[in-house]
């Protein structure tokens, strides 16, 4: 046993939560924001602004989501480059025979495959047929056994919870816009999760409202402490900035949490607010206003499709009350409460 652990050491093989489920879903969050994400940003804009060539390159990109998201895991596993590479070609075959949810079938197949490539690379004189052979071997086999079966099962929970926001959308409202709410602020990716489900529709409205109400409710309640810098890296960055306050006083978690609460129903049951674009989108809330961005892309695939006739001045009133005002005003109301009943103090909120 000391022999396999003085191993997994001298390979950087840590199998924690924290390497797994922290470091490589933040990862593989990354590496969809920088090709499915981006590409529908860039091929939204070309649509609109008639040029073709945007349109194709914002194709290319999101057609590169696979390859992008298994390398980002690579490298937050602190894969060699032999490894790394290799993992290109896992990522590709798993995101696609994973189907619609293949991020998910990516994320567990790249971390075996990077995890094995590792064990193995530098351990021959063969180095450079020997760790790319395990590691597409391993990464494309797993993939042709399990991929789909993990992107179905992804996609009948997202489908599940979509079914389930559409029959009951106060109560689900209220719990995907606070669970996704709350999974933004922690230490681990919404972005992520939301697309290994392929949440969108209601549902996806739902996560996007809670999404907003944590990053602009604590930049706004914060102000005082933090100013423009601070407003501007919590509302258009992350919330996660707060966590180190959190965990010292977890009560001014309460008042953007209650915000979310709030928001998350009236998005499903008042406004009718679905996020229809990349199912990313549903969990990054205002960073880079990607959330938003996501929102009004789906306006247009569905008026594309004929699902919807038009961008309504009621669609924009939702967005920016859901988005921007509601949060504000709520986590602002919220927190005053707090602060006089002494649960949030001068510097609670501060930033280091």
């Amino acid at each position: 046993m000391e022999h396999v652990k003085e191993f997994l050491k001298r390979k950087d093989i840590v199998i924690t939560p924290q390497r797994y489920l922290i470091d490589a879903l933040g990862a593989m969050a990354q590496g969809l924001f920088a090709s499915l994400l981006i590409g529908t940003i860039l091929k939204t804009l070309g649509q609109q602004a008639g040029v073709e060539m945007l349109v194709t390159i914002g194709d290319y990109a999101s057609a590169m989501s696979g390859p992008a998201m298994a390398c980002a895991i690579g490298y937050a596993l602190h894969a060699p480059s032999f490894v790394l590479f290799s993992l290109v070609t896992v990522g590709w075959a798993s995101n696609a025979l994973g189907g619609a949810g293949g991020p998910l079938a990516v994320l567990l197949i790249a971390i075996i495959a990077a995890e094995l490539g590792k064990a193995v690379s530098k351990e021959t004189k063969v180095d450079l047929l020997v760790t790319p052979l395990v590691t597409i071997f391993s990464g494309v086999g797993l993939a042709l056994l399990i991929a789909a079966p993990i992107g179905a099962a992804a996609s009948r929970v997202g489908t599940l919870i979509m079914w389930a926001t559409e029959q009951s959308p106060f109560v689900m409202g209220v719990l995907v816009s606070v669970i996704v709410g709350v999974a933004l602020t922690l230490p681990i990716s919404s972005a992520a999760i939301c697309a290994a489900l392929g949440l969108t529709g209601l549902a996806g409205g739902a996560a996007v409202a809670g999404c907003c109400a944590q990053m602009v409710g604590f930049a706004v309640m914060s102000y005082k402490e933090n100013g423009v810098g601070g407003l501007v890296s919590q509302g258009l960055g992350t919330s996660m900035l707060q966590m180190g306050n959190i965990v010292r006083n977890p009560r001014i978690w309460i008042a953007p949490t209650l915000a979310s609460a709030i928001t998350g129903p009236m998005a499903t049951c008042l406004f009718r607010f679905e996020m229809n674009g990349a199912a990313v989108s549903s969990g990054m809330g205002t960073c880079g206003l990607v959330g938003p961005i996501g929102v009004y892309t789906g306006w247009l695939s569905d008026i594309a499709a004929g699902a919807k006739a038009a961008v309504t001045p009621l669609d924009w009133a939702g967005m920016a009350l859901l988005c921007f005002v509601l949060p504000a005003v709520l986590s602002v109301l919220f927190c005053e409460v707090e602060r006089r009943l002494g649960w949030i103090k001068p510097g609670d909120l501060k930033l280091d």
